[in-house]
């Protein structure tokens, strides 16, 4: 999948027109970019059209306009659009009130690590996680962790024929699993070269 570039991307005064018709374009596609494991553990998967949208919020409200400060912001969201051969997803655990989740997150340690993928019942797809920064100490997790899905090419061309595909979490703290419905499915698939 293309990396985004300066030229993809509004100027802030084009962005201030343009914001409510693309806000409305992104939350429709991401709509069937997500997945809940159970009641406290989300994947939101990332592509282009999602980065574009972080990049082009972060830039308005920082109010960045030079060229150097763009990059930047650029060269840090762009190793979240899938290369064709993986998923990559915004894993995030979801507990509404601040002392349940401070709890959770200190129960939860190596979550990240527990996390799979499976494409018409073939071996479990483990994610690598936070490649960018460290996200866990020795007593808690982060409530956010950025996940990187590889898969094969028998794998891609399961998915990308509608084989059934299976997400789950075996940590000894928290276990679930789903299968995730055709329009998630269609839309994960386009991430997928092959």
């Amino acid at each position: 999948m293309k990396k985004l570039s300066r030229n993809d991307l509004f100027s802030l005064e084009a962005y201030s027109v343009e914001r409510p018709d693309f806000r409305a374009r992104v939350l429709a596609h991401k709509a069937h970019r997500r997945v809940a494991i159970g009641p406290n553990a989300t994947l939101y998967f990332e592509d282009a059209l999602t980065m574009q949208y972080q990049v082009q919020e972060m830039l308005r409200i920082e109010r960045i306009f030079e060229a150097d400060q763009i990059q930047e912001e650029l060269d840090a969201y762009n190793p979240l659009i899938p290369d064709g051969s993986n998923l990559k997803a915004t894993f995030m655990l979801e507990y509404p009130e601040a002392a349940e989740r401070r709890e959770a997150l200190s129960r939860l340690l190596g979550v990240e690590k527990a996390i799979w993928l499976t494409v018409d019942g073939n071996e479990r797809i483990r994610p690598v996680a936070d490649e960018d920064l460290e996200r866990e100490t020795d007593d808690k997790t982060s409530a956010v962790h950025f996940l990187r899905f590889e898969l094969s090419a028998a794998d891609i061309a399961g998915f990308k024929s509608g084989a059934p595909v299976h997400f789950g979490i075996d940590h000894r703290e928290y276990s679930n699993q789903v299968e995730i419905g055709t329009d998630v499915q269609q839309a994960l698939a386009a991430d997928l070269q092959g």
